[in-house]
């Protein structure tokens, strides 16, 4: 079983070096064939220098597209059996890679989620944040029947199946909502595990909560009806 990891990258020099380290080190107490894929969404700081320094697969977007984008990209490129996403921001923990993956390789799943609002994990989010991913789980469970306590988690695991159940269409922060959605009506297994969640360790988030709300939204009714 090959594992695909892929980091979307937009100016993280302060973090995105550290943030590989850990998932290679993560990687290695799997035990998995894995590959490492960083897709840089057309920085301007020196995140591409930190990432080339790393050894890892390495793709340059010609212009700032989005996160969106970025995962497409990358999600491209993947040729593992299981592909797995993480942001370069350090909010996430490389280290949780075996606990998020855990369902898929028991087979009791084929898209895991890892939340920030389960059980005993550290989290330490925006309350405004917070809402706004109850209000997008309310919708998405409205729509597909699925209970969902993080709908908007970058930090994922998925079988290639998944992926190749579906054509995506979203750039930006919406690309969370689209894919799960359609995995949903798909009728593919969900789960979640908790996960520890800092907010941003360095740098500003680019999330406009009304503007990217708005759009999380829209794509989740847009997929929600789409034939």
């Amino acid at each position: 079983m090959l594992l695909s990891i892929i980091i979307p990258m937009y100016n993280e020099e302060l973090t995105v070096g550290n943030i590989i380290d850990r998932v290679k080190a993560a990687v290695e107490r799997t035990g998995l064939p894995t590959e490492i894929i960083v897709v840089d969404d057309h920085s301007y700081d020196k995140s591409l220098l930190v990432a080339e320094k790393r050894g890892v697969k390495l793709y340059s977007l010609k212009q700032h597209l989005g996160k969106g984008y970025a995962l497409r990209a990358g999600f491209a490129k993947a040729q593992g059996d299981v592909i797995v996403t993480i942001d370069s921001d350090g909010s996430h923990m490389p280290e949780e890679l075996s606990e998020v993956l855990a369902p898929i390789l028991r087979d009791e799943a084929d898209l895991v989620i890892g939340s920030r609002y389960m059980n005993h994990k550290r989290v330490a989010a925006r309350r405004l944040n917070a809402f706004g991913v109850r209000m997008f789980n309310y919708f998405i469970e409205l729509f597909t029947g699925v209970a969902i306590t993080d709908s908007q988690s970058g930090y994922r695991a998925m079988k290639r199946d998944v992926l190749q159940s579906q054509k995506l269409y979203s750039g930006e922060y919406e690309i969370e909502s689209e894919m799960l959605v359609k995995t949903a009506r798909r009728k593919f297994r969900i789960a979640e595990v908790p996960i520890s969640f800092e907010q941003r360790t360095y740098g500003r988030s680019g999330v406009d909560p009304l503007l990217d709300g708005s759009k999380i939204l829209f794509w989740i009714i847009l997929a929600s009806v789409e034939r």
